[in-house]
This record gives C-alpha cells, structure tokens and sequence, in this order.
C-alpha cells in the first residue's frame, strides 16, 4: 500500500517523507512547486528523495481536481493521506489573498473528494495551523478553546479546512486528523520564517526588523518533534467518522529576542536590530497543549530551542555556500 503525500518539496513535507521511506512505506508525493520562496530549495530537497526507493513524484496542483483524480487513478494502492500542502504565511496573506482561496480551500476540498471515493482510505492527516486561535489570550492554547477569532485570511482558510472536514467526517465517515502545527523550524526549513530570514541577514551583515522590541512570543517546534507527532498520528486514526483536530507543538512558549541571541550565538556575528510595532496579522504570543496528541501517541516535544537554532545554524552554513556556488554557475 502507498501514502499520498502533498507539499512533498516543502519543508514538513521533505522531512515526513523522509521519516515515512526510513520504515519502508511507499510515498506518492505530490507538489506544485511554485515560487513563493526559492524554487532550488524546494528542488534540493526533491533531489534527496527522489533516488531513495518506495519514492515517486509528481508535480501536480493540489487545487486542479481532474489531475488529483488522475493521479488516484493510476495509483489504487493509496490508503493514507498525508496533506501538508498549502499556500503559507500570515502576512503574505495580505498580498496575494486569491492564492490562499486557491490552495487552503479549493485544494483542501479536492482532497476531501478524494479521500471520500477512494474506498481504501484509511486515514486523511491534514496541516491546519495555530493560527486559528486568533486573539485567543488564555494560555496554553487547548483544542477545546474558540477559534472563531481569526487575525488573518490564512488562519480563517485553515479553520474553514477544519470545517470543512467536520463536515465531510460526519457526512461520509472518512477518518481525519487536522494537526495545528506550532512554528515549525529546523534544518530545510522556509525562507519566508523569521528565524531564516533572521540568520540570512545576520550573515549579510543587515538589519533585521523586530516587532514589539523582541517581546513577542511563539512556541518554537523543533522539525524531527513535528514529524514524530505526523507519523503518530497518521498511525492512529479515529474510530469511527471522527473529524478530530489537536495540536502540535513544543508545549513552550520563548520570546523572539532569546530566538535572536540564540541566532547570534550560532552564527558567531551580532545582529543589527531596527524595532517596529507589531503587525495587525501577528498574535503576541502562541502556546500548544499537547495533552491530547501525547495521549494518543506518545508525542512529548524533545527538542528545546537552545538545541534546535544551532542545529539550524549548521546546515544554514552549508546551504548558503551551496547557493554562493548555484548563483556562480557551479
């Protein structure tokens, strides 16, 4: 039997991929490879996937229905669905908001059809996002907060996900699994995340913007802790046609001027600080509870942010000479 996996060349999907091949599955991935952030990052990371056995792509827009239905089709051995594609990013949102009706909420929706007539689905796992809780103030962030709140159109497209496979888990019993991931980061991460953006700059020698004077505050979620929650949970479906949803995080909530000096540490170099005031779309501070995906599966985050950043900062060397040298021709 095979997995479905979309967002294959992303950065959650690159390293789930990896997870699920490592145990010996077959992984379909799926991607369209748009330019949102550098094409060679998503490309390098194809390239290490690609040779590894039980793996095979297919550069495919989640949101175009007939070459998804095509893509099932030929392969009727799928039984899983991991969906991590979508259009990301908070304030990107603002810019180019057609691009998320497109991706989060048409392509979400294909998804569902396909996992309601393939009658050896066994369990859809979705990306939804901490996003949803919005101005939500009490924390830790629980599932069983409100979430009607939302302070940006990709966090209203994440909820509308969740509904939507409420809705399809009641009507057509499929078994879902939306997971709210917490500011994922780690090795391959994206280029459009602060502390990527941070560490390029820092680099260069350039100022970085700091919202709030570094106060704001995030629960920062190590890459490898996200991944062994993806796999418990896709190892575990609901009984019955339960559409549930849980969070998925480093149950720790850090401020963004530790996640700076901990950057600069790595880096050897001092960053350069302009201070702005914090965005309308940006919450001031996220924290998961991660009671439920812990009792279910084990998961208990291992990664704190002092041990993940400096991780970070190693392959981030490596990968800007790589790119020095792309950009020469090399």
């Amino acid at each position: 039997m095979s997995i479905l996996l979309t967002g294959a060349a992303g950065f959650i999907g690159y390293h789930v991929a990896e997870a699920l091949l490592a145990r010996g599955e077959r992984v379909i991935g799926i991607d369209n490879v748009n330019a949102y952030y550098d094409v060679r990052l998503k490309r390098a990371r194809l390239a290490r996937l690609e040779p590894q056995d039980g793996f095979s792509f297919h550069e495919l827009d989640i949101s175009d229905r007939a070459a998804i239905q095509a893509l099932a089709v030929a392969h009727p051995d799928i039984d899983r669905i991991v969906h991590l594609a979508a259009q990301a990013g908070v304030r990107h949102s603002m810019v180019d908001p057609w691009s998320y009706a497109s991706s989060n909420l048409i392509g979400h929706l294909v998804m569902l059809e396909l996992a309601r007539n393939m009658p050896k689905c066994q369990h859809l796992v979705y990306a939804s996002s901490s996003s949803v809780y919005g101005a939500n103030r009490v924390l830790p962030f629980t599932e069983t907060d409100r979430v009607d709140t939302p302070l940006s159109l990709y966090a209203a497209t994440k909820r509308a996900d969740e509904l939507m496979s409420h809705a399809y888990g009641h009507l057509y019993a499929i078994p879902q699994t939306g997971l709210r991931f917490f500011t994922v980061y780690g090795p391959w991460g994206r280029p459009d995340m602060a502390y990527f953006m941070f560490a390029r700059a820092i680099l260069a020698g350039e100022p970085i913007t700091v919202y709030d004077e570094g106060r704001l505050k995030r629960d920062f979620t190590y890459v490898d802790d996200i991944v062994a929650g993806v796999v418990g949970a896709l190892d575990r479906p609901p009984e019955g046609p339960a559409a549930r949803v849980l969070n998925i995080g480093n149950n720790r909530s850090e401020t963004v001027g530790e996640l700076i000096a901990l950057l600069e540490t790595a880096l050897g170099r001092r960053a350069v600080l302009n201070h702005a005031p914090r965005p309308l779309a940006d919450v001031e501070e996220t924290c998961a509870s991660v009671d439920a995906i812990g009792a279910l599966t084990g998961f208990a985050p291992t990664t704190p942010l002092s041990v993940g950043i400096p991780r970070f900062a190693e392959w981030y060397r490596v990968w800007q000479e790589r790119v020095a040298g792309l950009n020469l021709g090399a």
